[in-house]
């Protein structure tokens, strides 16, 4: 069979969205998570804080391409970024921030050209920047042969951010400390539909934190976890809820709507503005949230 005919129509389609065709790259496509409870315990001496929570990947993806740029003089990172709007200027942005830090240990890490395509919204509790800035280490790693160990690869990932260590290992898994101190967990929702809610309502973590009254007592997030999911709604919490939920009253109301549509078990994922229902499969309804919100179901 003669595939010519279909092939030079899908190169003509995917021109836009290279940079070389002819040029080696890589790929990837960063995925969020969400928060199945989130226990802030205490407040540490170097300002961050003890928390306790499980991450679960999920696959709603950015798209991420790096390519060696072959321009003359060319130094650093020349970043595109297109799709959703990411606040800050491109020296800012995690992915260039990864190449930097890989760029003080690896003197011969040559200029690129990265491509970041936002479908994750930003700022919203799914970790979309954490993820791209992990999936640029993994990226430049695997580009470049730089032979990065995973637990390197997981030390780097921690300086870049306090959840992009999950990302590297991107399973289902316990997490403490900071966030980097994870265990993984055997747990499996792929018999369910997860509904993802943000209504693009800006929360900003610092503020989020300084809300907090951290303690050490109350419902365990790995016992919680324990319980069939129909169950979790009276043990599995989100600290950052009360105070987010008083502050914006739209982001409580899509936790209701959530429940009041059969959602086994609803919550805001992070510090918000996300907000995330599991359902059956066989009972997933039709919702009428504002049309400007952003609601996705995998």
């Amino acid at each position: 069979m003669n595939l010519t005919p279909y092939l030079i129509p899908l190169i003509l389609h995917l021109l836009p969205y290279t940079f070389h065709l002819t040029t080696l790259l890589v790929v990837s496509f960063p995925n969020c998570k969400i928060n199945l409870g989130l226990r802030i315990l205490r407040k540490r001496e170097d300002g961050f804080h003890d928390l306790e929570t499980a991450f679960y990947p999920v696959a709603i993806q950015d798209a991420l391409e790096i390519v060696r740029n072959p321009l003359p003089g060319a130094d650093g990172v020349d970043l595109r970024v297109t799709g959703l709007a990411v606040d800050g200027p491109p020296e800012k942005n995690i992915c260039v921030k990864a190449w930097h830090l890989l760029k003080k240990d690896f003197s011969g890490l040559p200029p690129v050209i990265m491509h970041l395509h936002k479908l994750i919204p930003s700022g919203a509790g799914l970790g979309g920047g954490s993820a791209d800035g992990a999936f640029t280490l993994l990226a430049l790693d695997k580009k470049f042969r730089l032979g990065l160990s995973r637990e390197a690869l997981l030390s780097y990932a921690l300086s870049l951010g306090s959840d992009c260590p999950f990302f590297i290992l991107n399973k289902p898994c316990l997490a403490a400390g900071r966030g980097e101190e994870m265990e993984p967990i055997a747990l499996d929702l792929s018999p369910y539909q997860v509904v993802i809610v943000n209504p693009h309502i800006p929360v900003s973590t610092a503020w989020a934190f300084s809300q907090i009254r951290p303690a050490a007592d109350g419902p365990s997030v790995h016992q919680a976890l324990q319980q069939p999911i129909s169950h979790w709604k009276d043990g599995l919490v989100n600290d950052f809820e009360p105070a987010v939920f008083a502050a914006h009253p739209e982001i409580a109301q899509i936790k209701q709507t959530l429940y009041a549509h059969g959602a086994l078990y609803a919550s805001m994922s992070g510090t918000g503005s996300t907000v995330y229902g599991i359902f059956e499969k066989e009972n997933l309804p039709a919702f009428g949230f504002p049309e400007h919100y952003f609601v996705k179901t995998v």
